[in-house]
């Protein structure tokens, strides 16, 4: 199955060796996402809220760049440096996503690239 690489400018560029996305076949997998500004690269200032809205921003436009929206993802992976914040994640999250909610996953992790207080990676399936 060949595979296309996502990408665009309105989402962070990668920072290591690979992708934004990658769609094979009918299916999109996105890299994780930390809270990065588009336009400069660095992390968004304020609290987790304000990350995770940046994260969310940065996963719908790399999901535009593919031809899809946060609609069609079927599952959500999220990494945060304290589970203290998983009520506040919850709450970004349902601002971006309608029921039926994506399958996901939370866990806690000792640390994120650049200090971030969260990253979210996805996977897309589209029509």
């Amino acid at each position: 199955m060949s595979r296309s690489i996502i990408a665009t400018e309105l989402a962070p560029a990668a920072i290591g060796p690979y992708s934004q996305a990658v769609r094979a076949g009918n299916t999109v997998y996105f890299s994780g996402q930390i809270p990065l500004d588009p336009a400069t690269a660095a992390l968004v200032d304020g609290d987790i809220t304000a990350q995770t809205r940046r994260v969310f921003d940065n996963l719908a436009a790399v999901a535009q760049a593919a031809g899809g929206s946060l609609a069609q993802i079927v599952r959500v992976g999220i990494y945060v440096t304290d589970l203290a914040n998983f009520a506040a994640v919850n709450a970004v999250m349902a601002e971006y996503f309608q029921p039926p909610y994506p399958a996901r996953s939370t866990i806690e992790v000792s640390g994120l690239p650049k200090a971030a207080q969260v990253e979210v990676d996805a996977v897309m399936v589209l029509p």
